[in-house]
């Protein structure tokens, strides 16, 4: 199984290192030199990881120099881990935990969970609503409960979160049209 631990950014000097904006609580296990990530279709070493101006810049033994780099410009990096591992942390979760919890606002189920989209600030579930796939950002004032145990997410009573219609009619009141 693979999760998601980065996003390769812009190419990092002349040598082939890379920035790389972090999808992982855990970079310094992840980004060890030595350890493998998956790059698209290829597997890649990590030979060197360090924080440069608030980025991670990783150098991989199979990207010799700054035109291999640019090459991988916005490809996902992930890592290949057992099912049953969990991330240390508790309040962390791997895509696969997440899809198929049932989404409750309230006491109403409401969705079920359909994956996960990484985007370059935040990640965003990705759930069905009566048929309809309605995006939710990932972050605690939206989704302050996961029970990954129990089977579901709790998402925020807020109106047009769930419905994109009641969304437009809350933004036109507030408009006052």
């Amino acid at each position: 199984m693979q999760v998601v631990i980065g996003r390769i950014g812009r190419a990092h000097g002349i040598r082939g290192e890379l920035n790389v904006d972090i999808r992982t609580d855990e970079p310094d296990r992840r980004f060890a030199p030595g350890s493998s990530v998956v790059c698209g279709a290829r597997t890649l070493t990590v030979s060197s990881a360090r924080h440069h101006g608030g980025r991670l810049v990783v150098a991989f033994a199979e990207i010799p120099d700054r035109n291999a780099a640019e090459a991988l410009h916005g490809t996902v990096l992930e890592a290949v881990i057992d099912p049953e591992d969990t991330p240390d942390d508790p309040d962390e979760f791997y895509d696969h935990q997440l899809v198929g919890l049932q989404v409750r606002s309230g006491d109403d189920v409401v969705g079920t969970v359909t994956g996960l989209v990484h985007l370059p600030y935040q990640d965003t579930l990705t759930v069905d609503v009566d048929g309809r796939e309605v995006f939710i950002p990932f972050v605690t004032e939206l989704v302050p409960v996961v029970d990954v145990v129990g089977g579901f997410v709790t998402v925020a009573d807020v109106e047009g979160l769930l419905d994109p219609a009641k969304a437009e009619n809350a933004a036109a009141d507030l408009a006052g049209e």
